[in-house]
């Protein structure tokens, strides 16, 4: 998408947005994805599954030292802990979707599932999983969403999820709402992946990944509307630049608005070029795994 154009949305994807009556300029433009019409009834009422729920201190931001890495985060509603499998170490052992339910941690759906040997566990729904669907683990598993076998077994042309980068370290790849990687070619014992980015990269064929695309493809269409959403999402204020004095910030200054004004480029608060500066080590291991890089 181009910066500047509107974003283009069918009838469709409007349909499952959700609008309250504008009560305020904020409220009148704020959509929200309709997740009635997408969960399961039965969790409004009991709530996630105990046993696989924890309370968890978030580290809004901040590294092992206690020093702010990531700036503005911090506060946001509580939020409960669903333990998700991206390992699906259960291999053969077929299971049955019992609800579809919301986590506040994450953009897309989360599935609880039922094996056949009576333990449940969550995992990342995809589209087209319904309450009651079937999904396995297994090198020989039929091609349907939300089944897991190797690369090597897969089409190309198919849509992949939870992509392993490395064999048994779980799932690494596409695991963001409405996303899938594409399978574009099988040689050479490697299967080559194109990332939702639009990079390709070579990944293992006995690396597992499951069939379709992540659920809650609309999660990229919401308009948050106000600012008292953003902060109960754990999101904090942010200042331009441009608005600041030349003491905090290099975009600072100028009698009233003001361009960036500088030679190399736009810059963070500490001088460091931003936007389009190349971030990746040069002598990374895995770069000789990628074919194309990522869109600029």
């Amino acid at each position: 998408m181009q910066k500047g154009r509107p974003l283009i949305r069918s009838d469709m994807q409007q349909s499952k947005l959700k609008k309250y009556p504008p009560t305020s300029p904020a409220r009148r433009q704020a959509e929200f994805v309709n997740w009635r019409k997408e969960l399961t009834r039965r969790t409004r009422k009991t709530g996630p599954e105990k046993r696989l729920t924890s309370g968890r201190k978030r580290d809004v931001g901040r590294n092992s030292q206690g020093r702010i890495t990531t700036r503005h985060k911090g506060g946001g509603a509580k939020r409960r802990w669903r333990e998700i499998d991206f390992k699906y170490d259960k291999i053969g052992v077929p299971g049955r979707v019992l609800s579809i339910e919301y986590d506040p941690n994450r953009s897309s759906f989360i599935a609880l599932i039922q094996y056949r040997d009576g333990e449940r566990r969550y995992v990342l729904a995809p589209q087209g999983v319904l309450r009651g669907s079937t999904v396995i683990t297994d090198s020989d598993a039929p091609i349907e969403p939300g089944n897991r076998m190797p690369l090597h077994k897969i089409p190309v042309g198919a849509m992949v999820y939870n992509v392993e980068l490395q064999q048994g370290h779980g799932a690494q790849i596409a695991r963001s709402a409405g996303v899938g990687a594409l399978v574009l070619a099988q040689e050479g014992g490697y299967a080559n992946i194109q990332m939702p980015s639009k990079e390709v990269r070579m990944v293992h064929g006995r690396n597992f990944a499951s069939i379709g695309a992540l659920s809650n493809p609309m999660h990229a269409f919401m308009t948050i509307g106000t600012a008292g959403r953003n902060r109960r999402k754990g999101v904090r204020p942010s200042v331009r630049g441009t608005a600041m004095n030349p003491v905090d910030h290099p975009h600072g200054g100028g009698e009233g608005r003001t361009q960036v004004g500088r030679r190399r480029g736009p810059a963070t608060p500490w001088g460091k070029l931003a936007r389009g500066v190349k971030t990746r080590k040069r002598k990374k291991t895995s770069s000789r795994f990628i074919l194309s890089r990522r869109r600029k």
